[in-house]
């Protein structure tokens, strides 16, 4: 009958011990890593964003490319503490350099339209803008997401990628937009009073510009009733508050 194996138990023991210190030296040079990597992306974006004259989008996509910086040397030194050298992992990547470029491409585009979209700056943080079928404030542009906020401040994120490749409406580049509304005075009502209660709204809205005037006209004739438009010039920041208030107050006025 054979032997069975010899089990060397103090050799077993020390090799745990060996391993089991570098996993948790692995785990604190992460932990570590993870807390300094936010650490410099608030304080690159507190010292980016504190003068006046730096752009918030900068300051922004700039603190982000810190933060994935400081978790890509965090890795590379948790490999090293559990032994795997630097120079093999590269040069396996550097054997598998299409097979990686081709499974990260969707990420790889989304930081290069990142790029682009800071360089050209089509928006800042603040502007109002529509973008891949979505409308709200930009609120943040890191290396991969541009950050919205709906009218009803919901987040909305978009990658890079669709941002930068399709058609995009920014409503606070120019200082002053157009409010425009229409709607229908049932044929029962007065709309001689209506279009006068309007009109007297509009000329009394500090917010509404005296140039071009604001106008409230009849369009159309309907089965339901008189169509009505409604024409009125703003700041960019004020437009939405204007229609707001003009149709509150048309609603109000036909049901009057």
């Amino acid at each position: 009958m054979p032997n069975p194996p010899h089990v060397d138990f103090d050799k077993l023991s020390s090799l745990a011990a060996v391993y089991a210190f570098d996993l948790v030296g692995a785990i604190l040079v992460g932990l570590i890593g993870w807390w300094a990597a936010g650490l410099i992306e608030r304080t690159v974006h507190r010292l980016l964003t504190s003068p006046a004259h730096m752009d918030p989008t900068v300051g922004s996509f700039l603190s982000s490319l810190a933060y994935y910086t400081v978790l890509v040397l965090t890795f590379v030194v948790i490999l090293q503490v559990i032994g795997i050298q630097a120079t093999s992992l590269v040069a396996v990547l550097g054997a598998a350099s299409l097979a990686v470029g081709l499974a990260l491409q969707g990420t790889l585009s989304n930081v290069a339209a990142g790029v682009m979209l800071l360089i050209f700056r089509p928006f800042r943080v603040g502007d109002s803008i529509e973008v891949a079928g979505k409308n709200g404030t930009v609120r943040n542009l890191n290396l991969f997401m541009t950050e919205l906020a709906t009218g009803d401040n919901v987040q909305v994120l978009i990658p890079n990628g669709q941002v930068w490749g399709q058609a995009m409406t920014n409503f606070s580049v120019y200082p002053t937009s157009r409010a425009s509304a229409n709607f229908v005075i049932p044929f029962d009502k007065d709309t001689a009073r209506v279009v006068t209660e309007l009109r007297s709204h509009l000329q009394q809205d500090k917010r509404v510009l005296d140039s071009p005037p604001p106008s409230v006209t009849t369009s159309n004739l309907t089965d339901k009733g008189v169509e009505i438009s409604m024409l009125a010039w703003a700041k960019a920041k004020d437009v939405a508050a204007v229609r707001a208030d003009f149709v509150q107050r048309a609603f109000g006025a036909i049901q009057a």
